[in-house]
Order: C-alpha cells, then sequence, then structure tokens
C-alpha cells in the first residue's frame, strides 16, 4: 500500500493521449514559435495532395519537415535529398502520430545568407497585406507627355534610358529626380524621391509616368530596392511607376509592387513609350487606308449619284410627258370653250331665238285659230244645239237649274224647254 501512494501521488492528473499531446503541441509552439534551422534533406517526397514532406538531419539529430501547398512560390531547384538548406518554420506537433515537426514556411539553399530571408519574410509580409495583387495595379497612358525618373544620374541605366526615349518619343518632358541607389540611407532617398514626384507642384504639372531604375548588381548592391520604406512609397504613389532594377534575372520587392516590372531599364522605356517610328507606319497605314476609304465611298456615291440622276431624268420624263398629255387635254378643252366659238354659239343661239320670236306671233295666232276652228268643229257636232237638231230638248227650273229626273219636278213649278228652234214656258201639273 505505501509502494501505491510513492508511485501515484494523491494530485496526479490522468491524461489522455490526445490531451497530453496537446499540451505537448501548446508548450513546443509557445516556447520555440519561428526557427532558422540548416541541414541535409532526405526521405523528400511530393504527395499528390501538393504538400512536401522531407526529413531535416545533421550528424547528430534530424526533424520531420512539411511544406504545405500554396505556402511557398515554386522553387528554381527541385528539392531533392542530399541538399543542403536553411529553413523557416514553427514547430508543432502532428498529432496523429504524436511526432513533432517544423511547417517550413521560408526554404533557402544553405549559405545564401540572411539578406535572401529577410527578402522572403517581407514579401510574403507585403503579400499578405495586399501590396502586390494584380487588381490594383494601373494601365500606364498608351502616350504619355511627362515621364519622372528616379536613379543615379551617373550609372548607365540612365544613359541607357534616355537614349531609348529620346529615340522613341522625343515630344516626352522628362524630370529626372537624382538619389543614391546603394549604400546606406539610399532607400530613405528614393522614397522621399517617389512622393515627391507623385505630387504636382504650381511649378511642375502632375507626371504621367515615375520609372525607378538602376543597373545590375548583386542582392547586396539591390538591396535598397527590397526596403520595406520604398515598397510602401509606390504603393501610395498617385502616379503609376513602373520598376526597372537589375538585370532580367534580378527580382526586387519593388518589382512586386510596382504597376509594371521591365527586365532592364532600356526595356523600361521601350514599354512605357511608342516607338515614333512605329507611330508613323501606323500614321501612314492609316492614312492609306483612310485614303483607300474615301475612295471607295467617293466612288460609291459617283455611282449611287449616277444612278440617282439617271432615276430623276426618266421620272422627270415620264412627270413631263405626263404633263404634256394634261396640256394637250387642257388646250384642247379650252379651244373647245374658246370664247370666241362661245360667243358664236351664244350668237347663232339668240339669232335662233330671234327669228322664233319673230315668227311666234303669227304662227301662235294660226295655231289659235286651227285649235278654234277644231274646238268649233268638235262643238257643232257635240254640243247643245247639235243635240236639239237631233229631236232633244233641255228643260230648266226658273232659276235656271236643269231639270233632269221627275223627282226634279214639283207640282205648279213653272219649267222652261228649250227646243231647236226656240224656248217655251209651262207648268207642272
Amino acid at each position: 500500500m505505501q509502494l501505491t501512494t510513492d508511485l501515484f501521488p494523491h494530485a496526479a492528473k490522468v491524461f489522455t493521449v490526445a490531451e497530453l499531446t496537446r499540451h505537448i503541441r501548446g508548450a513546443l509552439e509557445t516556447r520555440f514559435g519561428a526557427v532558422w534551422v540548416q541541414g541535409e534533406i532526405s526521405n523528400y517526397k511530393l504527395h499528390p495532395s501538393g504538400h512536401q514532406y522531407f526529413t531535416l538531419k545533421d550528424a547528430r539529430a534530424q526533424i520531420a519537415c512539411v511544406i504545405f501547398r500554396n505556402t511557398m512560390p515554386p522553387l528554381r531547384t527541385p528539392l531533392a535529398d542530399g541538399a543542403q538548406v536553411q529553413v523557416y518554420g514553427k514547430v508543432s506537433v502532428f498529432e496523429a502520430r504524436g511526432q513533432y515537426q517544423l511547417s517550413v514556411q521560408i526554404l533557402q539553399t544553405r549559405g545564401l545568407g540572411l539578406l535572401q530571408a529577410k527578402f522572403e519574410a517581407l514579401k510574403r509580409k507585403l503579400e499578405v497585406e495586399g501590396l502586390f495583387d494584380a487588381a490594383r495595379k494601373r494601365a500606364l497612358p498608351k502616350f504619355p507627355r511627362r515621364i519622372g525618373i528616379i536613379t543615379s544620374p551617373s550609372g548607365a541605366a540612365i544613359r541607357d534610358i534616355l537614349n531609348v526615349l529620346k529615340r522613341r518619343g522625343p515630344w516626352l518632358q522628362i524630370l529626372i529626380n537624382p538619389v543614391r541607389v546603394q549604400g546606406a540611407g539610399a532607400a530613405q532617398e528614393i522614397a522621399v524621391a517617389i512622393r515627391e514626384l507623385a505630387i504636382p507642384t504650381k511649378t511642375r504639372p502632375s507626371l504621367d509616368v515615375i520609372v525607378v531604375t538602376r543597373g545590375g548588381g548583386s542582392i547586396e548592391d539591390l538591396w535598397e530596392f527590397n526596403e520595406e520604406i520604398v515598397a510602401r512609397a509606390i504603393f501610395n504613389s498617385a502616379v503609376p511607376i513602373v520598376s526597372a532594377v537589375g538585370h532580367e534575372i534580378d527580382f526586387t520587392i519593388c518589382d512586386f509592387v510596382a504597376d509594371l516590372r521591365a527586365p532592364t531599364p532600356s526595356a523600361a522605356a521601350e514599354l512605357i513609350v511608342p516607338d515614333i517610328a512605329d507611330l508613323r507606319r501606323h500614321m501612314d497605314n492609316c492614312a492609306r487606308a483612310i485614303g483607300r476609304e474615301l475612295f471607295n465611298r467617293v466612288r460609291d456615291a459617283q455611282q449611287r449619284l449616277d444612278h440617282a440622276r439617271e432615276t430623276l431624268r426618266r421620272c422627270l420624263g415620264h412627270k413631263v410627258e405626263r404633263y404634256k398629255r394634261g396640256l394637250l387635254h387642257i388646250a384642247a378643252a379650252l379651244h373647245a370653250r374658246s370664247p370666241a366659238r362661245e360667243l358664236m354659239l351664244r350668237r347663232n343661239h339668240l339669232l335662233d331665238l330671234n327669228r322664233r320670236l319673230l315668227a311666234w306671233p303669227s304662227r301662235t295666232i294660226e295655231n289659235a285659230k286651227q285649235r278654234f276652228r277644231r274646238v268649233e268643229g268638235i262643238l257643232r257636232v257635240l254640243g247643245p244645239d247639235a243635240t236639239l237638231r237631233r229631236g232633244y230638248s233641255i228643260t230648266r227650273d226658273t232659276k235656271g237649274n236643269l231639270i233632269r229626273t221627275v223627282r226634279d219636278a214639283r207640282p205648279q213649278m213653272k219649267i222652261r224647254t228649250r227646243v231647236s228652234d226656240g224656248e217655251f214656258s209651262s207648268e207642272v201639273s
């Protein structure tokens, strides 16, 4: 019983494996954090997921390492067993295996030195902050008029870039802000020069493009263009900036932040300014194209004009012919109704009326006599006297009313009877 008490103190806590491993992980990550380690690569393996696994060892120990996918940009030289490297990463624990490991964030060939490590660290920091985002990079003006150049006035870069600019764009206004491009304090001068050129003044209008440039050199020579102060000055510039630092194989932080990276100073001049010879050839081609287009349009217009003229001529001919026929018809109508002819017709009509008027009384009298004789003949045949001569008589009362029936006669009525040779009176009995 005493032995059990000695082995298991009464205050001891029983951990699960996962709990103990998690505590160990927390202690390691808190104690060490991110560290630099150098050694030899062995057991290198590229997993299909994109993660890279290897062991970093020296003569006395080894540690498991992992490079997670998208943690680092692709290396110029692929990793392989036996390579001597320096790695920067965080110490952690892979809990599933209970194995401590190094999560690598920066890897460089052993002996490259601290500058490359500082370069990678600053690059990662600024990339996370968004200073390298392609969406914020501005397009350069196609035909700039005023260009600012920040470089050493005695270096070969300024001569190269000025020669190309004068040849390609003689119209350019070039403003040079001389700075030191190497040595202590040069980064501050470059940053101040960028801020000065990016802000227009009363005597200096705004620039279209700023070129930050210098010739090639080692990483130490180019280091001033890897300083954070220069990167932020480029990022905050209101004017588009072209970085042309070193040779084509050289990369600096300025290249990643600038709106455009040129491989050399001469290439920068060629990128930002179109060649005047090319412009002239392009203008000549445009002029010839415009001339051909104008010639074709004029020719087409002439053809359309000829067609329109012919169509107009035919239409006018038809209209003139139609108007002629109308005029002939109107002339014939006017001739048929001319005043002289109308007067002649009216005169003939009046003469005819005059003749008829002169002949009208005698003819009228003659016609009346003939009608009278016809009526007289009819009366002799059909008149009362003729009837009386045939033995008929006419009886009237004293008032002259005809006695047609016996009922019309009343007793004691006096009546008068007319016969062919006279009248006599009588009284009804």
